[in-house]
């Protein structure tokens, strides 16, 4: 036999995988995320990072809009059913489906089934692109032109922009309500009459429909008024006399500007009545019983001048 070389090794050595390996041993110790991933062959769902890592969708918006993406279809996604499932409330999931709907990862449809009752359908998106469709210019007849998308007022926001995509859009916010002025003295009973008297201006007038934080507003000037001896008749009569033809747009801005620059002034003051002296009581009339005169007595009998005869008779 030949002589062995003491520099080959014995066997062939295995390489080295997972843990094992130093690099891979070197960046576990770094800190971070780290994946231990397997492949899934059944019950599984793609879901965008578009949604997973959204940066506007709170992370209760981003758990229902992974879990509706994996629902079957036809299964129930209403309030009621997700509530039941999940241990938030309605509140929160409600929320939720709006910030979804906000960001066109959901839509709701409303469709009249051939029995004539109306449905809710929710439409889970996988691309917040696909949140609203409409017709090609192609299917539609050359000579109609295609009409341009008005939005719903009832809609929480359009489709977001590519450049400014997850952005929602907001309606302008309005300025706060003129002042209005305030009674000298707060009696509970006069700012229930006032607000029970802004409350009642819809029935005569269907434009000054108020809210209830607008009529909070205005109360304390309508008791102001009713404070100075103005009548509620009077008051509603100087808010909605001579209103602009073109309609008013915000009543309560409106009614809070006149309440301010139409306050009339205190009422004048009244010296009380001066104490009248006693009225005394009236005597019944009496026929004298000597000369048939009659007379003011309590009781039948003689008058002045017959019992003066009668003493110089004595």
């Amino acid at each position: 036999m030949g002589t062995q070389n003491p520099s080959a090794p014995p066997r062939a050595q295995a390489r080295l995988t997972g843990n094992n390996h130093p690099n891979r041993a070197h960046r576990t110790t770094t800190g971070g995320l780290q994946h231990d991933n397997s492949r899934h062959t059944t019950r599984f769902t793609v879901i965008g990072n578009h949604l997973a890592q959204h940066r506007q969708l709170s992370l209760l918006a981003i758990g229902l809009g992974t879990h509706l993406q994996s629902l079957p279809q036809g299964a129930p996604a209403d309030i009621k059913s997700l509530t039941a499932r999940f241990p938030e409330g309605a509140t929160r999931i409600a929320a939720a489906l709006r910030e979804l709907e906000c960001h066109g990862y959901l839509r709701r449809e409303r469709h009249r089934t051939p029995t004539g009752r109306i449905v809710s359908r929710t439409v889970s998106c996988n691309q917040p692109t696909a949140a609203r469709t409409y017709p090609e210019p192609s299917s539609r007849p050359a000579d109609r032109p295609e009409p341009r998308p008005r939005p719903r007022p009832h809609e929480p926001c359009d489709e977001p922009a590519p450049q400014d995509q997850g952005t929602c859009k907001q309606p302008p916010a309005r300025g706060p309500l003129p002042a209005v002025p305030r009674p000298e003295c707060h009696v509970p009973a006069l700012f229930r009459a006032a607000a029970d008297l802004l409350a009642d201006l819809r029935r005569h007038n269907p434009r000054m429909l108020l809210s209830a934080s607008d009529t909070a507003h205005l109360t304390p000037g309508v008791a102001a008024w009713l404070e100075r001896d103005v009548t509620p008749a009077a008051v509603r009569g100087a808010l909605t006399a001579d209103l602009p033809p073109e309609g008013v747009r915000r009543p309560a801005a409106f009614l809070a500007h006149r309440l301010a620059a139409q306050l009339p002034p205190p009422a004048p003051y009244r010296e009380p009545a001066a104490a009248l002296p006693p009225v005394r009581p009236r005597l019944p009339m009496q026929n004298c019983d000597g000369c048939e005169r009659g007379f003011h007595a309590p009781e039948p009998g003689l008058c002045r001048d017959c019992r003066s005869d009668r003493k110089k008779a004595a």
